[in-house]
């Protein structure tokens, strides 16, 4: 999607437990639900 828009160098991280210390976290875990950073830059 995002070069799509028009983004390049694009570099996707590793993932994240983003729910830790969340009332959810037991359910996020369950599903395997984490969050990945990004980096990207739009040239102009």
């Amino acid at each position: 999607m995002l070069t799509e828009v028009g983004f390049v160098d694009v570099v996707i991280g590793s993932p994240v437990d983003t729910f830790a210390g969340a009332p959810g976290e037991d359910k996020a875990r369950a599903f395997d639900v984490h969050g990945y950073p990004f980096l990207a830059r739009k040239p102009g």
